[in-house]
């Protein structure tokens, strides 16, 4: 259920719902738009209606969440909007755009620290890097672990950049916490229902993507298990889907971003390096993405692509990155989207 508070009541009489809605045994989740209050109570439906929320002082109406992600549904936010995410000072959803870049996985200081500088000075949002990395063999280079947090920690620390890297096991959530800005939980598991409970109750943003051949409900419902553990800050990842096509690695359904739109109030970024598998497409797929109303790119930069360790072919060179970069917030333009701009340093 939603209770839609009006937009004069007091702080009190929020409050007093929320009390309610606890004491009927469901969960109380306060979202405060800028001129209303909105509660969501997740629970038995039954016990909430009986509690006749339409007459207590400062509710204006209570409406059913019709659909079965309850939280990430677009009508949990009934009229506040896109949710807007705030990641050390940087801004992810509604007209505010997210460019996230960085090496596909950390292989050495002078890669992750030569890469930081680069995105950095060309204006990126975040700087993305693998320390963990899951592989399809498992004789494949699987990450360097804790070495790797620690060169990323040293790239933040010069760059400023907020760091996401990708959480695979539970167990590895605390070293990952001391460094990370956002969890990535990859493909493979989008529906490691139990790691993303754990991921939502670190508290840290999330940034979840779509499993190979999952549907955009199925995606939505594993965000579900984030969200409810009262972590708010959940990005979607469209990155690609298991097609009959094989002229390249994975179909990118820029459909999903539109429909994404009016099913969720998540913010949605696109993965254009993971589904192309090739360097040469990743431009286009990533103009497309941005005009088409994504609100962020996350894309794999390397000094030298073609030594990289890991998915070397659909690296960018980092000397090409700022020239890229200028295009893809040109067609952000036309969607009515700009970067968020970088704090100062006193700021952060």
């Amino acid at each position: 259920m939603m209770i839609v508070m009006k937009t004069t009541a007091t702080e009190g009489e929020v409050q007093s719902v929320i009390e309610r809605v606890t004491r009927a045994g469901a969960r109380p989740h306060l979202i405060r738009g800028e001129e209303r209050a909105v509660i969501g109570a997740i629970g038995d439906a039954e016990h909430v209606a009986g509690l006749e929320l339409e007459a207590v002082p400062g509710v204006e109406q209570v409406m059913p969440i019709t659909k079965p992600y309850k939280l990430a549904s677009s009508q949990f936010r009934h009229d506040a909007g896109p949710s807007v995410l705030e990641i050390a000072g940087r801004k992810v959803g509604g007209p505010h755009f997210a460019m996230i870049a960085g090496p596909c996985t950390v292989e050495s200081r002078e890669q992750v620290l030569s890469t930081a500088h680069t995105v950095a000075a060309a204006g990126a949002t975040m700087l993305r890097g693998g320390a963990y990395k899951p592989r399809t063999s498992p004789y494949a280079f699987q990450g360097l672990g804790q070495e790797g947090l620690r060169l990323l920690a040293e790239a933040k620390a010069q760059t400023g950049l907020p760091v996401v890297t990708e959480v695979m096991d539970a167990r590895d959530l605390d070293a990952l916490l001391e460094v990370a800005d956002v969890l990535q939980i990859g493909a493979r598991n989008m529906q490691n229902y139990p790691l993303l409970a754990e991921v939502g109750r670190s508290g840290c943003p999330a940034l979840l993507k779509r499993g190979l051949s999952s549907t955009l409900e199925e995606w939505l419902m594993a965000a579900e298990y984030i969200l409810k553990e009262g972590n708010q800050s959940v990005m979607l990842c469209e990155r690609g889907i298991r097609t009959f096509e094989t002229a390249y690695r994975f179909t990118l359904d820029l459909t999903a971003i539109p429909v994404l739109k009016e099913m969720t109030h998540l913010p949605v970024i696109v993965d254009p390096s993971h589904a192309a598998g090739r360097r040469g497409l990743v431009p286009a797929l990533s103009q497309a993405a941005a005009a088409a109303g994504a609100d962020g790119i996350i894309v794999e930069v390397h000094p030298n692509p073609d030594e990289a360790i890991c998915d070397a072919a659909q690296q960018l060179p980092a000397d090409d990155f700022a020239a890229y970069m200028e295009r893809v917030l040109m067609a952000a333009a036309v969607a009515g989207k700009t970067l968020s701009p970088v704090p100062s340093p006193a700021a952060v």
